[in-house]
This record gives C-alpha cells, sequence and structure tokens, in this order.
C-alpha cells in the first residue's frame, strides 16, 4: 500500500509525544517526520490519542506552505494514484467545499466533457447537512456510485468522464485523519482540508484541479478571510504538486439556485443544462466552466472561454454528455429526458412572509437543516433512505421585494410530523427589512 518505506539508516524514530510536543510548540516537520507520521497511522503504530493530540497541535499551530504540500502528497501516495496517462484529452476535476442548493457538479461534469475535457470526479463526504451530489444523482433510477478504479478508469476513456464514491483504495490515510477530525473538531484546520482534499483529487489521475471555495453561512468557513486563505492555501500546494489549479471564493450566505432537495435539484440542473435556470446558477456555472476549459487548454482566452461554454449549454451537447454518463452508470435517462418522472411530493405548501419587506438575510444552513428533517438527506434510523421528492423551491433572495402572506419559498413534504419540525427551521432562516439590501457579489476573489 506505502509507496515510499522510509530508509532506516538515515532517519531515526522520534516518539510520538514528541512529535506531538514539537508541532504544539509552532515548530515545522521535515519530510522524514511526516511521511513517518503516515506510516504510523496506516500501520496502526501510532495510537488513537496520540493522532487526536497531534491533529489538535496542527490545528492551533497550523502549518507552513512547505509542510502542507509534503502532508499533501504523503496522503496522495499512502494508497492507489489512479494512472489516466493512457487517456490523450486533458484531465481537470472540479471541487467545492460543500454550498447549499449548489447543483453545480451536476452541471459542470458534462459541460466540460462536452467541451473536450475529461472529468474524473470521486465525491467524498461532505458537510452533515449538506446533500451531497451522490445523493441527488441517486434520485435517477438504476443510477451507480460505487465503481473499482479500473471501472472509473474505463468509463473516462470511453465516455469522457464519470461522478463516482471516492475508493477506500485512495488515500487511505486521510480517511482515518478525517473520522478522528470530525470526532475532535479539528475539521476547519486550513492545511489539513487542504491535504485532506488534494490528496485525494490528486490520486484521482487529475491534471489540473478548479476549486469553489464558499465562505458564509450556509458553509463551514464563516470567514471570508478564512475562506480567502484556503483557496491561496490549495492553489500554492497545488502548484508545488506541479499541477495547475484554480480557486473562486464564492458566496455562501443564501442557497444557490431556486431549489434546495434531491429530485428538485436534479430537475433544475436539467434545466441549466438547457441553458435556462436560475440566474445565479447560471453565473457561477458560467464562471467555474470558463476556468475548466482556459485550465485544459482548449480555449486561450477568456472570450474564447466564455463562448465554448456557453455554446455547449445551448446547443444541447452538454445535455447529451449527461445522459451518457448516467448511461454508463447504470441510471436511466428516460429520467432527463422526461423530468416530470421523478417522484414528486403529496404535499406543497408556501412558507408566507410575516410582514412587507425586503428578503435581508437568509441562512442558508437553517435551509439546509429543514430539508434534512423533511427527509431528504439520508437517515440512519430508516436505514439510510432519502426521500427524493420533498424538499424546497421558488426560494426568493436576499433584495427580493415581498408582501405580507406572499411565499419566502414553496415547501414540498409528505409527512406532516417532519414538516412541523423542519418549518422553525424555516422560519427562523429569513429576515426581512423595510430597506432593500445590497445582495452580496456571487464570486469575491478569484485565486489562481
Amino acid at each position: 500500500m506505502r509507496k515510499r518505506p522510509i530508509p532506516t539508516r538515515r532517519f531515526i524514530k522520534p516518539s510520538f509525544t514528541s512529535l506531538i510536543e514539537k508541532k504544539r510548540d509552532g515548530q515545522e516537520f521535515t519530510q522524514e517526520e511526516i511521511r513517518y507520521i503516515i506510516d504510523s497511522t496506516l500501520d496502526g503504530d501510532m495510537p488513537k490519542h496520540q493522532q487526536a493530540a497531534l491533529l489538535m497541535a496542527i490545528y492551533f499551530a497550523n502549518m507552513s506552505a512547505q509542510e502542507t504540500a509534503i502532508l499533501t502528497e504523503e496522503m496522495m501516495l499512502s494508497g492507489e494514484v489512479i494512472d489516466l496517462s493512457h487517456i490523450a484529452k486533458p484531465k481537470i476535476d472540479k471541487y467545492s467545499t460543500g454550498g447549499v442548493g449548489d447543483k453545480t457538479a451536476l452541471v459542470l461534469a458534462p459541460l466540460a466533457m462536452a467541451s473536450g475535457v475529461v472529468v474524473p470526479m470521486m465525491c467524498g463526504v461532505e458537510q452533515e447537512f449538506v446533500i451531497t451530489t451522490l445523493e441527488k444523482l441517486s434520485a435517477v433510477p438504476g443510477f451507480k456510485s460505487q465503481m473499482t478504479i479500473e471501472q472509473f478508469s474505463d468509463q473516462l476513456a470511453r465516455v469522457g468522464g464519470a461522478i463516482a464514491a471516492q475508493t477506500d483504495e485512495l488515500a487511505p490515510a486521510d480517511k482515518i485523519f478525517y473520522d478522528l477530525r470530525l470526532e475532535t473538531g479539528t475539521i476547519p484546520s486550513l492545511p489539513l482540508i487542504t491535504g485532506s482534499v488534494l490528496s485525494k483529487k490528486l490520486a484521482e489521475g487529475a491534471e489540473g484541479l478548479v476549486i469553489d471555495v464558499k465562505w458564509g453561512n450556509g458553509s463551514f468557513i464563516k470567514d471570508l478571510e478564512q475562506a480567502k486563505q484556503l483557496a491561496r492555501s490549495m492553489t500554492r500546494v497545488g502548484r508545488s504538486m506541479k499541477r495547475r489549479c484554480v480557486a473562486l471564493v464564492t458566496d455562501m450566505n443564501q442557497p444557490l439556485g431556486d431549489t434546495v432537495g434531491t429530485a428538485l435539484e436534479i430537475k433544475e440542473a436539467i434545466q441549466l443544462l438547457k441553458g435556462e435556470g436560475p440566474e445565479d446558477m447560471k453565473e457561477l456555472v458560467l464562471k467555474l466552466g470558463m476556468e475548466i476549459v482556459r485550465l485544459a487548454g482548449v480555449a486561450g482566452s477568456t472570450l474564447s472561454a466564455k463562448q465554448t461554454v456557453q455554446r455547449h449549454l445551448t446547443d444541447g451537447s452538454a445535455l447529451e454528455k449527461f445522459k451518457e454518463m448516467i448511461k454508463a452508470q447504470g441510471g436511466d435517462i428516460s429520467f432527463i429526458d422526461h423530468p416530470e418522472k421523478f417522484p414528486t411530493a403529496k404535499h406543497i405548501r408556501k412558507l408566507p412572509a410575516p410582514k412587507r419587506g425586503y428578503v435581508h438575510t437568509i441562512n442558508a444552513a437553517m435551509i439546509a437543516k429543514g430539508v434534512s428533517l423533511l427527509g431528504a438527506g439520508k437517515d440512519p434510523a430508516h436505514g439510510n433512505k432519502i426521500d427524493y421528492a420533498v424538499g424546497v423551491s421558488e426560494i426568493k433572495k436576499v433584495g427580493t421585494q415581498v408582501k405580507q402572506g406572499e411565499p419566502l419559498m414553496m415547501i414540498h413534504y409528505n409527512d406532516e410530523a417532519k414538516l412541523e419540525q423542519a418549518l422553525n427551521y424555516f422560519k427562523d432562516a429569513y429576515r426581512l427589512a423595510p430597506k432593500r439590501p445590497v445582495p452580496p457579489p456571487l464570486v469575491v476573489e478569484r485565486v489562481a
């Protein structure tokens, strides 16, 4: 499993305690020390309580750019690294830190494929309240997200793209660390996020990566400056590993698009693949799509990139690529041709505005939690079943004027008891004010 054993003559193994103390006191690890930590984690030699202490020391004392790059590479080499050199086309992936109503991956993968870019997309765990891309795709009957490395590589060569579940063979050291970070409150550590994301993405065989770093109340990154720092960290480490990397810092202080759910979001993605759909989603797809085709080298100038993306969105070629990918993974494409076949909720109810005014703020995380309570997320109590029909649509956005009683959103539900629980979150998510606020820009910064 491990690619590079430590030559024992040159490296005297330190105690785990001394490594924890070294990082606690703000000192830098050497490459040999980081490799030793990864090997000891994989072998089970480092006890779990000392792994936890080490993660907490990294969380508080941070890591330099050099350390983060070494950590990323060692985690990537802790398992299999997919070789896609037999595929001549450029191989670019897109990663998002996770957002409420974010269905861009569903649109960008086929859009990039239509533009002549191969998209090797493996999806890991998202934040607990965010519905994952794979959960949305599971609304398509027959769609299979579990693939072996051979199946993944074969589909990329045949179809030009795949959206699959993360395999255990890739970056196994990260899986151990990530599970422990969840338990120890160290998820927001920038070097650990950078190492976790890039080790997996680069092990997939991607030559370049476009990253969407979300900040705001619907993201685990609440602070804009921290989001910018993460974007810089990821692009810097990507470059140091000889990979092309661009990051956009984008707003997640309200849901993206008009819907949050599973089938509802798939239907919105199909609209976008027809060149229709909500303006904010169109803007983000255009911006991220332009970055992908430029990074891949299939479009030189900004204008050429914009024209390429717009053409494939409006001429139906991206939609065809989406169907091709769905079919390759066992999905029933008649649902893509006829979105009305997706399950619909028994009841639809409006969330009335309590007074006249402008939508001043929306807490996207609260909407996500409410939708999850309706049954849109995996529920361990019910065998991890997802209710594909439920969710919210026609979401009124920040800056919109509403009259008293006018719907702030439409709630799609099947269970009255679940609705009662979710309603509190939906009501608390909205703040109305007499003056029109200035909606924040969707793309805050580009880091390349």
